[in-house]
């Protein structure tokens, strides 16, 4: 399938409630993509876990894990076929132990996995252990074209790190996709809307974000612009945001503020 290039990418963000059963998760998010699809976007994000959620994480993950050419992600192609546009979700998949899992993010057209990432850095932080469950993915930078806009994947706990966008962008990336189950605690939607902003500026790319609705997630699932500014939401229930992402906005923001070209330091691993 041979991509055109283009002015702007309409995307969306859908923001649902992921369950234990991957069946319902796979209807649901068969619905809200023909949704989505019908509002014009042709890049439809959905959150980290879609494929199977429970709270708190145990050992169930394991046993419903699935490979890249399990169910979910067939799924997903057949559903990006169906209404010819890309979709991003998270899901839990298959690791190289049997109690351990990766927390997956893909990128899937119709034509099959455009992109991969495994969550970097584990959410052992506010009272969770999430590496007792999941396995960390090896560093890198996962990124896909679409239209001739590029964008790059991280997950939830990776937005703290902004070593993980400055990566991206070094890879080419003009749009930050973050799939997010970011949990609710003291201060917690304020650190979720604060981050996202903080890397579209210092990125000087937008940044698109879907999360958990509450009780669970914070909600405020966000498309944001390369200088921070809010262009759609959704609030705390489930629902679907659309807007634009511009290429002419991209290069008007990194020809006035040219952080990237100037910056004097680089990420290096550890």
């Amino acid at each position: 399938m041979t991509e055109t290039v283009s002015a702007a990418v309409p995307v969306a963000v859908c923001q649902f409630a992921p369950t234990a059963s991957r069946e319902d998760n796979r209807d649901r998010i068969a619905a809200m993509t023909a949704d989505a699809a019908s509002r014009g976007a042709r890049l439809i994000v959905f959150p980290e876990y879609s494929s199977y959620f429970v709270d708190p994480l145990d050992e169930t993950l394991a046993a419903n894990a699935e490979t890249l050419e399990g169910d979910f992600v067939s799924t997903l192609t057949a559903l990006a076929a169906d209404h010819g546009v890309v979709i991003v979700a998270g899901l839990v998949e298959t690791a190289s132990d049997a109690r351990h899992v990766h927390n997956t993010v893909v990128a899937v057209r119709g034509d099959g996995v455009l992109a991969t990432y495994r969550k970097q850095h584990l959410y052992d932080a506010f009272g969770q252990t999430e590496s007792e469950w999941i396995a960390a993915g090896d560093l890198g930078a996962a990124t896909f074209e679409v239209a001739g806009i590029r964008f790059g994947l991280l997950t939830c706990y990776d937005l703290r790190f902004p070593e993980v966008a400055r990566t991206l962008v070094d890879a080419g990336a003009d749009v930050l996709v973050v799939p997010a189950e970011w949990v609710r605690g003291p201060l917690k939607e304020h650190h979720w809307t604060t981050l996202l902003a903080a890397r579209a500026i210092e990125s000087t790319a937008y940044v698109v974000a879907a999360d958990h609705p509450a009780p669970v997630g914070v909600g405020h699932s966000q498309i944001i612009d390369p200088q921070g500014v809010v262009i759609a939401g959704v609030g705390l229930s489930e629902g679907i945001a659309v807007a634009s992402v511009e290429r002419s906005a991209i290069d008007r923001v990194r020809e006035s503020n040219p952080s990237l070209r100037v910056r004097r330091y680089a990420v290096v691993p550890r």
